[in-house]
């Protein structure tokens, strides 16, 4: 053990003071065995080596590697503040959504609540990652549970990518994702994540602006929360009935046709748009009654869905994202599956993909037409 004191041995061996949890050892050091092996304090006074035992004794007595024993060791803090710093430039450059970016910071909220800030991340073991998960699997779904499993391993894998650390902890094999066969049984037993068209027109009928034109959006085009919470007023031609908007998760291309309802529904909510506080916000379509954008930092989207989906009474376990759902299972019926894939702005490995540069627009029409005819077979 590191000796603190710089003051000579004693001549004599010294009076241990009663109550003590040390003792004077034969090699003229203070002692105390702890979990089966002798750990030492210093040859200066008691009190000297009674504070050293204090300031370690919590993970001397948990079988971690003290603080003290080297002050420059990264900590949890440490890593998770050097991480999200990291993560808030990409945010920045518009390489990381600020949804992302937010739930990067819940992670690291997570470590240091579990862990502890002054714990050594090298010291780090099976057992604190089984703990962790332990405690996150008492909150969540398995679905959950796996995407919360992969965000927390990253900052300890982007640690030891910049460096930091000269390799990744040892997880262990407690610490890993649900296997696919309790994730298909969960999302069983929650039932279907899609809304039917009875209940997506009562939505559509009860929500408010700009609520509604953002659920008109999503069943119109698949559009997510990310994608409403950001989507630009030069994304819009409502005019000429389109959106070009990329999709934020993948960056790939998307156009959409807007039905007559939709059109509706935006122009409606941009004749009551509050213009945004900050000028770098000008552009975003959606904004809330305090004149900020509807993205991930207030969740907002989600907590006024919440209350519209009880106001209606749609049960289950479903959300705003579940527009999405809604929309690839209908449009899937007509039979286009790569107009259907350019709407949604999914990524495939088809190797056809890398030469095909256009869908027509007729096709895409072809597919919004369908979506909607489902929706409301009236008109």
């Amino acid at each position: 053990m590191s000796e603190h004191s710089t003051s000579a041995p004693p001549s004599a061996k010294p009076e241990r003071p009663e109550g003590s949890p040390l003792f004077w050892h034969a090699t003229g050091r203070w002692a105390k065995k702890i979990r089966g092996s002798l750990r030492y304090f210093g040859r200066g006074s008691h009190d000297e080596a009674l504070a050293l035992y204090q300031r370690q004794a919590p993970d001397l007595h948990a079988g971690r590697k003290p603080r003290d024993a080297d002050p420059d060791a990264l900590t949890v803090y440490s890593l998770c503040a050097k991480f999200l710093t990291a993560k808030k430039d990409q945010r920045d450059q518009g390489e990381l959504s600020p949804r992302m970016f937010i739930e990067y910071g819940d992670v690291c909220k997570r470590l240091i609540r579990s862990f502890g800030r002054n714990r050594i991340v090298a010291d780090l073991g099976p057992a604190d990652f089984a703990k962790l998960r332990k405690q996150m699997a008492r909150s969540w779904g398995p679905v959950r549970l796996k995407a919360e499993i992969i965000r927390s391993r990253t900052p300890f894998l982007w640690a030891s990518k910049s460096g930091l650390i000269d390799r990744p902890p040892v997880f262990g094999d407690v610490f890993k994702v649900p296997a696919a066969a309790v994730i298909r049984r969960h999302r069983a037993d929650r039932g279907p994540k899609m809304f039917e068209a009875d209940e997506t027109r009562k939505m559509i009928e009860t929500a408010g602006q700009p609520l509604r034109a953002m659920i008109l959006l999503g069943i119109n085009c698949g559009f997510g929360n990310s994608d409403v919470g950001t989507v630009p007023l030069s994304a819009l031609d409502l005019d000429g009935g389109w959106v070009d908007y990329y999709r934020r998760k993948t960056g790939i291309a998307r156009r959409c046709p807007l039905w007559p309802e939709t059109v509706d529904a935006l122009r409606d909510w941009m004749a009551q748009r509050k213009a945004p506080d900050e000028p770098r916000h000008a552009g975003v379509v959606f904004t809330t009654k305090y004149g900020q954008p509807w993205t991930a930092e207030g969740r907002a989207l989600s907590h006024e869905m919440r209350k519209l989906l009880k106001r209606v009474n749609a049960t289950g376990h479903r959300n705003f994202y579940a527009l999405r759902h809604t929309f690839q299972t209908i449009g899937d019926d007509s039979g286009d599956f790569i107009a259907v894939r350019r709407i949604m702005g999914h990524t495939s490995k088809d190797i056809a993909d890398v030469y095909r540069e256009r869908v027509s627009d007729e096709r895409l029409q072809k597919v919004s037409e369908f979506v909607r005819a489902w929706l409301f077979p009236a008109r």
